[in-house]
């Protein structure tokens, strides 16, 4: 039997070994705690002030009943007499984006209005006059006459990344400026049919009616994007929400400024994917991409280049040639006049051709 004092000596003898390998054993480094503002309010102080509420109005004719032009019915109709026309109004949201009252919105917010009225954060109140419109990118440039606005910052870099925080403002349902916080959940969204250019940053931010042409900023408070539509399935919000990117609206501002219009470059070619199946029938391999040519304008500057149905067009530029709306965009952001090198391969053969862009024509406003 060990004796009182020799089990206390090796107990504390114990201890004393494990402190010593606890204290020069390497500790394993903490991976950094990534953390965020407690709050957003200086972003949307900074941004807030420039983003407007619209309101239009306009006259729409109705149509007459068809049988006011049946005598027996007639004299009813006569006395209860029906109105030919109605006020109907709308709401969405804007941005102020120079100190001489420039706005930008999408342009469904404020198309066929007889009247733009423009509401400001500190109460003030103007109507707009509309210096051009795109419906192709669904933006909208109007101008107020108020001293003193408050402009919006540009993000220094507007291009974002899927985890970016985003600040919605707008006017949702008419209730007033309201801000609403959530990331940025992907980019690049298109052939989503709600305009014929697309390149939407899309978010969760809650977006509802009403929120159109107002201001997608980022954590910092700055423009990132104008935000457009929604997904939904009830009118309302469910978590999908996308905006127009600031570098593409800019473009169109820019345009509607210089040239009362937006200028695009046109190759006149209609092209679809090249699918797997495809690649299949043609004997290709499976990494390529590119768009087969299914139709080409006649006389238009792809025609006149010797490009014909059936080819497939693999480069752009130099750059391999991407989905059908990436490709026409790349296109359309170019000028009338612009030389493009274009990479074909034809039964097996690659070719290159060179043409010379025309002008895109603009669709009914």
């Amino acid at each position: 039997m060990q004796k009182p004092g020799f089990l206390s000596w090796s107990i504390l003898m114990g201890l004393v070994l494990a402190s010593l390998v606890l204290h020069f054993t390497p500790k394993p480094a903490s991976a950094p705690i990534a953390t965020g503002p407690h709050s957003y309010a200086p972003a949307v102080n900074r941004a807030a002030p420039a983003v407007v509420n619209i309101y239009t109005s306009k006259t729409v004719r109705q149509r007459s009943h068809p049988l006011m032009n049946q005598p027996f019915f007639k004299r009813f109709f006569e006395r209860a007499p029906i109105p030919k026309s109605r006020m109907q109004n709308s709401l969405g949201s804007g941005v102020i984006i120079d100190t001489t009252g420039l706005i930008i919105t999408n342009n469904h917010v404020i198309d066929g209005a007889d009247e733009i009225l423009v509401a400001l954060q500190d109460g003030r109140t103007v109507n707009a006059l509309v210096l051009g419109k795109d419906s192709e990118t669904d933006i909208a440039l109007l101008k107020i006459e108020l001293q003193e606005v408050p402009v919006i910052s540009f993000a220094q870099n507007p291009q974002m990344h899927v985890g970016d925080v985003t600040l919605a403002i707008g006017n949702p349902f008419g209730v007033g400026q309201s801000v609403s916080m959530g990331i940025v959940s992907a980019t690049g969204r298109n052939q989503l049919g709600i305009s014929t250019y697309e390149d939407f940053i899309q978010t969760d931010a809650a977006v509802n009616p009403g929120n159109s042409g107002g201001a997608l900023v980022n954590a910092m408070g700055e423009l990132v994007g104008i935000n457009t539509a929604i997904y939904t399935k009830s009118g309302g919000n469910q978590g999908i929400g996308f905006a127009i990117p600031l570098n593409h609206a800019l473009k169109v501002v820019n345009d509607l400024l210089t040239y009362g219009q937006v200028v695009r470059g046109w190759l006149g070619l209609e092209t679809q994917e090249l699918t797997q199946q495809l690649k299949q029938v043609f004997g290709l391999p499976e990494q390529l991409t590119g768009q087969v040519v299914v139709g080409v304008a006649f006389n238009g500057p792809a025609q006149l280049a010797g490009l014909q149905n059936g080819d497939i067009v693999t480069h752009f530029n130099g750059e391999e040639a991407g989905k059908g709306t990436a490709t026409m965009r790349q296109i359309a952001d170019l000028l009338p006049g612009d030389k493009i090198k274009l990479g074909v391969i034809r039964q097996g053969q690659f070719m290159e051709f060179n043409a010379t862009l025309g002008q895109r024509q603009i669709k009914p406003q």
